[in-house]
């Protein structure tokens, strides 16, 4: 298995982990990634590619639902989510050619998904591809505004700079 395979497959699990357990600290997901990673160049891969699904975990869902038709992320499968935040983020944030990211994708999908998962991520990544230079829409609003309200709108918040992100130390 080459070094890049090896740290995206470690990505997914510690992703996987993350989803599963959202307390887990960023100590942790070092450790396993330090313990379970074949070498330096593997475990700082891992790292870039995890810190980074975490970093942008927001827009890369808001892509992954705009394609997934008739799908919300809370009913994909939890592996299958994961792989496609990883493929996600390769295809929008990395110089990774698209072609060797879906292969990558569809391959950790056989490995830890279903049987139809493979597809399922192949035919969603393909999408992203075709879509990414595309705007994103707003983020839904959680409550429609009454029209006898009113309030005061808040600013927009500012994207928070790479630094201070916590997974990206």
């Amino acid at each position: 298995m080459s070094l890049r395979k090896q740290a995206r497959t470690l990505v997914v699990q510690m992703l996987y982990q993350v989803d599963l357990n959202p307390d887990i600290s960023i100590n942790q997901i070092r450790e396993m990634i330090e313990e379970h990673g074949r070498n330096k160049t593997a475990r700082t891969f891992a790292w870039e590619l995890f810190s980074g699904v975490m970093e942008f975990k927001q827009q890369l869902d808001q892509h992954i639902v705009r394609v997934a038709e008739n799908w919300t992320l809370k009913r994909m499968a939890v592996t299958d989510r994961n792989i496609l935040r990883l493929g996600t983020y390769e295809l929008l944030h990395t110089d990774t050619p698209p072609a060797v990211v879906i292969d990558e994708a569809v391959e950790l999908a056989r490995e830890f998904g279903s049987a139809h998962s493979s597809q399922f991520v192949n035919g969603i990544l393909d999408k992203v591809v075709q879509r990414k230079d595309e705007p994103l829409p707003p983020p839904a609003q959680a409550e429609a505004v009454q029209p006898e309200e009113t309030q005061t709108p808040e600013p927009e918040p500012k994207p928070k700079p790479r630094m201070n992100n916590p997974w990206a130390t």
